[in-house]
């Protein structure tokens, strides 16, 4: 019977087999530090299998910075932790499709990367500009924390790995840059084929994150680089210039998938559309159907099906497409010249422009705040509309919305008010790190602890608020809420999947005891690939507890001594997978057993122990 990993996954050895499949001629092996063999890249053959010429040097085209190597190997590096469930804090816990999740963005992208991979629709972060005065994530390839107890910024019992980048620090920009890199590499994977990121940034690093992501993303994929105007008014006090912009970059998986979202129409360009002759049809605006100056066009002459002549001249369409257009009765004859109707429902809206100059500003953002907590408690929040937006552009109604540098989750205000405007279903996915409040800000004056607080409240004051102004509207207000903590397993030298019956016999348990069944069934949610989010249902079946995961994708059973009647019947339910402790069943001959009725009732269910 198959043993559960209880880790992420080991993203260097998935690589090294996918180049395997492709070049096996490059795979070689070496020695890994506890003396075992392991496969390895032999990666001077490589860069020769993917060169025309003879490789010499290393003189080549590249970003590079110190710590970037380290940053590559810190994403692929497995961890041993786990999501555990948190209900208490949650709302609408059984039927919600929403997650918030708490702990370091770099191991929960981990986490997520089997049951997300490839599904995730629309990314927004609004990561640390890197100004100086805010904090940034140091990342285990930086220095232990022992090495940086002692420096400015957090690190508390929890591990939190935060501290302030002043520019004294040497490695100013290649801090950022790895910690950016390592995330940006792991949210990739996430993204749809369609899929698209946007990454609000200022001038300190926007050059490097557009490098980074013509690197992690592709050159070919960049979509646009926004300039979102963030303040009204002028700052005299300024040097220089007076700030009032920040940058928002866009980048697709795969730009020739990506099909940008038209934005609705605005009122004035509504009132362009008029209906003088009572068309049954609509509002209509009228285009001249001629061509001029620069635009080209088809020369021909035209004949309409009353029998007007027109001579040859240049017309914006090709004779055929004209000829339907009069067919359809969409012309309109003045004079010398043809006109058609351009119906307000053929319109599909405004493309985007690269300039947002018409959206909420940052002040705005501040009072939308102030209105939700009855006070400013959150700095430099993005207004919801901003955000709205970029769903508008991105994505379509089912679409799954990752942001994992949360802050004041601005991204679910704006994800739910989108699903009430427009009916939609789009599901989102909070990440971010517990940073404890400053004691002197309001938010701490206002009871709040750590940023989480401030978030998990807004969304559940937003979404009432949402519901409110929306009583005929049925949308997802709740969400699920998760925390990162350390493995479900004991603390062992060996990985789970590595001990053997006989090493386990001297153990009571390798599960720790403070864990419950939902920790354990979460726990193997991630490592089967499935969403956190589907519905489960629990039963006691001959006093055992059964947990049914999403109708039959998975079935667990975490109970001592499981009798056989249980196992018969969890068996009899064909489920995709089960799932049962390592210490369910006194000894070998009872898990043959177990492997045995699967093998006769249910022979496609994949079974496994933790």
């Amino acid at each position: 019977m198959e043993k559960m990993r209880m880790e992420s996954m080991d993203m260097t050895a998935q690589n090294i087999e996918k180049i395997g499949a492709l070049f096996p001629n490059c795979i070689t092996e070496t020695v890994d530090e506890n003396g075992k063999m392991k496969k390895a890249v032999n990666f001077d053959l490589l860069r020769q299998m993917l060169s025309g010429d003879v490789v010499e040097g290393d003189e080549v085209y590249e970003f590079t910075w110190v710590g970037k190597k380290a940053a590559i190997v810190e994403a692929n590096k497995p961890i041993r932790k786990t999501l555990r469930p948190c209900k208490e804090d949650s709302v609408n816990w059984d039927t919600t499709e929403n997650l918030y999740i708490e702990g370091d963005n770099l191991e929960v992208l981990k986490l997520l990367q089997e049951s997300y991979l490839g599904k995730v629709k629309m990314i927004y972060i609004d990561p640390p500009y890197n100004t100086g005065n805010d904090f940034i994530y140091r990342d285990d390839f930086k220095q232990s924390a022992d090495e940086y107890e002692g420096d400015l910024g957090v690190y508390d019992d929890d591990g939190n790995r935060m501290f302030k980048n002043t520019d004294s620090n040497g490695r100013f920009h290649s801090d950022w840059c790895s910690m950016i890199y390592s995330r940006l590499m792991l949210a990739r994977n996430l993204l749809r084929d369609d899929g698209v990121i946007f990454i609000s940034i200022d001038e300190m690093e926007h050059d490097n994150l557009k490098k980074i992501c013509d690197e992690i993303f592709g050159e070919s994929n960049f979509v646009s680089d926004i300039i979102w105007k963030r303040k009204r008014g002028r700052d005299n006090s300024a040097r220089w210039f007076s700030k009032a912009h920040e940058y928002l970059l866009l980048y697709s998986k795969n730009k020739e998938l990506f099909n940008t979202g038209y934005l609705e129409l605005d009122e004035e360009t509504k009132k362009a559309y008029k209906n003088p002759d009572n068309d049954p049809r609509g509002d209509y605006r009228m285009l001249g159907c001629w061509a001029r100056g620069t635009q080209g066009g088809v020369k021909y002459d035209f004949t309409t099906k009353e029998g007007l002549y027109f001579p040859e001249r240049l017309w914006l369409f090709n004779k055929e497409n004209l000829t339907k257009l009069d067919k359809d009765n969409k012309l309109i004859i003045r004079g010398d010249n043809i006109y058609r109707k351009m119906f307000i429902y053929e319109n599909k809206g405004k493309i985007p422009e690269t300039l947002w100059d018409d959206v909420s500003n940052a002040a705005n953002a501040s009072d939308e705040i102030k209105k939700i907590f009855d006070g400013i408690v959150f700095d430099t929040p993005k207004p919801t509309p901003y955000i709205k937006r970029m769903i508008e552009i991105a994505t379509d109604k089912d679409a799954t919305i990752l942001d994992f540098f949360s802050g004041s989750a601005t991204t679910a205000n704006a994800v739910m008010k989108m699903n009430a405007e427009d009916n939609g279903n789009r599901k989102f996915i909070l990440v971010q790190l517990p940073e404890t409040i400053s004691e002197n800000s309001n938010a701490t004056k206002a009871g709040f602890e750590n940023i989480c607080e401030i978030g998990k409240e807004r969304i559940r004051r937003a979404g009432a608020k949402i519901k409110e102004e929306n009583p005929n509207v049925d949308f997802d207000s709740g969400f699920r809420v998760f925390k990162l903590d350390e493995s479900n397993m004991k603390d062992i030298f060996y990985a789970p999947a590595e001990y053997d019956q006989n090493m386990l016999s001297g153990l009571e348990s390798n599960i720790k005891e403070d864990r419950t069944d939902l920790d354990l069934l979460f726990g193997c949610l991630l490592e089967w690939g499935l969403p956190l989010s589907m519905p489960y249902t629990s039963e006691v079946i001959s006093g055992c507890t059964v947990h049914t995961y999403n109708e039959g994708d998975l079935i667990t059973c975490f109970d001592e001594n499981i009798p056989d009647e249980v196992v018969k019947t969890i068996a009899k339910r064909q489920p995709l997978r089960a799932v049962f402790r390592d210490s369910s069943f006194d000894g070998s001959p009872a898990k043959i057993n177990v492997t045995e009725v699967f093998k006769l009732l249910a022979p496609n269910t994949r079974v496994k122990v933790i």
